[in-house]
Order: C-alpha cells, then sequence, then structure tokens
C-alpha cells in the first residue's frame, strides 16, 4: 500500500488541483499573462506525467507503450469528467476545446517521459546496469 502511494499520490494530489481550480466561480489570471489554454496545457502535461509514473510503478523501466497509452487515457478521460464537473458551477462552461488542449498536453507530457526514459534506459544498457 506505502509503494502504492508513493506512486500515485502525486497525480492524485494534480487531480485534486485540478478539481479545486475547476471549482472556481472566478479564476484568477495565472501569472505571466498566460491564457486559458496554457493552463490546461500545463497541468495535464503534469498529470499525465505523474499518470505515467503510477503506471510505471515509479521505475524508468516500466515506461512502456502500454504505461504511455494508459497515462493519455487516464488524462484524457479526466479532462471529459473535469469539464463535466464546470458544467455545476456558476459562472463555469464545459468547452470541447479545453479538453482538447487537455489531451495534446497529455500527450506532450507522455512523450516528453518516453524520450528521457530511452535515454536513462540506454544509457543504463551502456555502463551495464
Amino acid at each position: 500500500m506505502i509503494r502504492w502511494l508513493w506512486n500515485w499520490a502525486p497525480a492524485l494530489a494534480q487531480m485534486a488541483a485540478i478539481f479545486a481550480a475547476s471549482s472556481l466561480s472566478d479564476v484568477p489570471s495565472l501569472p505571466g499573462g498566460l491564457g486559458d489554454y496554457t493552463g490546461h496545457f500545463i497541468g495535464y502535461t503534469l498529470l499525465a506525467v505523474l499518470a505515467i509514473r503510477g503506471f510505471a510503478r515509479g521505475r524508468w523501466h516500466g515506461v512502456n507503450g502500454r504505461a504511455a497509452w494508459q497515462a493519455v487515457v487516464m488524462s484524457s478521460l479526466y479532462g471529459v469528467t473535469d469539464e463535466f464537473h464546470q458544467s455545476f458551477v456558476q459562472g463555469r462552461t464545459p468547452s470541447v476545446a479545453d479538453w482538447c488542449v487537455d489531451t495534446i498536453g497529455a500527450c506532450v507530457g507522455v512523450g516528453l517521459v518516453m524520450v528521457a526514459a530511452w535515454f536513462v534506459n540506454r544509457s543504463s544498457a551502456d555502463r551495464g546496469i
């Protein structure tokens, strides 16, 4: 159980942060003048990175196509539930465009982790680890 929490607590915390932000009727502006889509992109890039960590059980050699696919699907589906949740928040409306940006962010996050895992695993193989 402790290992599971170690692997999944960061992703769950990110999901809670997204839920909390989506619960606000009046969302404050992002720092540096970043736009709404940028916020969605960054939030779901981070969620997918943390999700693939969970699916890979916190190990670089566990980062594979299956873990990547699971992380993208989970993050994208969470984006759907987030948009649905916003339909119940006064002053907020669900948006297919937001969900698309969420999914693109998830794909980019997983892609970055896949590239990093390739380098880490290649380096380990070169050193005989």
